[in-house]
């Protein structure tokens, strides 16, 4: 016979104890009860929506009925007995009106053909001899980005500012504009979110390039007679490491190939450039030291943007941008369009809207297609509920 020892503190448990186990077992059984009354009333209510929805569609009826919802959200809220629980309605109700709505939207889009976006799919873009415009002079990267993505059948010419390449494809003198959005160090180009805005130009392609500068001087210098190095600022920051090292007067150019060609034209042997090898090359200066910039894997993304309202059949990426009401969980509600739809978001940046105090507008890449039918229920119901939606692209 085995005896087992049990420890000093043992005690066997109190018949309170038992029947706390037992309440707890009976409210669970209560919750799972009051929840599949929940869920039987939830889908008769979206059946309802759907009857609404077939309204809707036969009266051409927006979807969306801001004044209404708050209504129903005030009238469900005075049947709840304090204020936790009367916030707790409102949010339930703010979600289940959603899902009532992407579920028109969805309707709509399948019954009526309204499903359509005014963008049209092609298997290639013509580049060849395309006329394509970059800002800076030659040698910049954006030069270098031009030439990666369209090879050498085009015909390029550069201008001195972002706003006079999105003009040259506004006026038509250019077909294609190659324009740095993001550099993986510095951040976005804000500018560029800037002017996507302004003009009805559209994202078609990027071009992800690495970024290698270089420091330059006129032929013969060493880096022992530098006294001015000239760049943009970015580059100069992302050369600080380096440039730390060296009592170097630090000046500031609007574009690294200005700066490659000030030094080149003056040929001063205390004046250098950080530049690309390609600007050096362009204008005939020794590449001084490679690599001076302080990340190995520094890399920038270029657009290319086109004044069509068109995209590869095969692209994958859409980046959109919309404005929102300025007040609490404005932002959520609009996301909520990708979570429903099973879209991935790949990116969102936010940029203050001009002469609006402390607001802000939006640009979200995520992944997609427009000719998918879930994109175009995320983009139907964006657009029926955000302000100023605009497709910046899909590529």
């Amino acid at each position: 016979m085995i005896y087992t020892t049990l420890p000093r503190n043992y005690s066997k448990p109190h018949s309170k104890e038992k029947e706390k186990v037992m309440d707890l077992g009976v409210l669970r059984d209560k919750l799972d009860g009051i929840d599949a009354q929940i869920v039987n009333l939830y889908e008769e209510r979206m059946d309802v929506c759907k009857q609404v929805a077939e309204y809707k569609i036969s009266t051409g009826k927006k979807v969306f009925d801001k004044v209404r919802e708050q209504e129903k959200i005030a009238k469900v809220k005075s049947l709840t007995h304090d204020e936790f629980n009367a916030r707790g309605v409102e949010e339930l109700f703010e979600q289940i009106m959603s899902m009532s709505r992407k579920l028109q939207y969805q309707m709509i889009a399948q019954q009526s053909g309204q499903g359509k976006l005014p963008f049209i799919g092609l298997d290639e873009l013509e580049t060849k001899k395309a006329r394509v415009v970059f800002q800076g002079a030659e040698g910049a990267y954006s030069q270098a980005a031009m030439l990666q993505y369209f090879g050498e059948e085009i015909q390029s010419f550069h201008v001195d500012t972002f706003r006079d390449a999105m003009s040259a494809l506004d006026e038509g003198s250019a077909d294609f504009a190659v324009l740095p959005i993001e550099n993986s160090t510095a951040g976005i180009v804000s500018e560029i979110y800037d002017l996507l805005v302004e003009f009805e130009n559209y994202i078609v392609g990027e071009q992800i390039i690495r970024i290698e500068h270089c420091l330059l001087g006129v032929p013969g210098a060493q880096k022992s007679d530098i006294k001015k190095v000239y760049s943009h600022p970015q580059s100069l920051m992302q050369s600080a490491r380096f440039l730390a090292d060296h009592p170097w007067q630090q000046i500031s150019m609007q574009n690294n190939a200005f700066a490659a060609r000030k030094v080149a034209e003056e040929q001063d042997k205390t004046q250098a450039a950080i530049a690309s090898e390609l600007a050096g090359q362009i204008y005939g200066l020794d590449v001084l030291q490679k690599g001076v910039n302080d990340s190995g894997t520094n890399s920038t993304r270029f657009i290319i943007v086109t004044n069509q309202k068109v995209f590869r059949k095969d692209a994958g990426k859409i980046s959109i941008c919309f404005e929102v009401p300025h007040q609490s969980g404005s932002l959520y509600h609009m996301l909520s369009h990708f979570i429903y739809n099973n879209l991935n978001m790949t990116k969102i940046e936010s940029r203050p809207i001009e002469d609006r105090n402390w607001e802000y507008r939006f640009f979200v890449d995520f992944e997609g297609n427009l000719a998918d039918g879930a994109v175009k229920n995320a983009l139907r119901g964006l657009r029926d509920e955000a302000r100023n939606m605009k497709i910046l692209g899909n590529y």
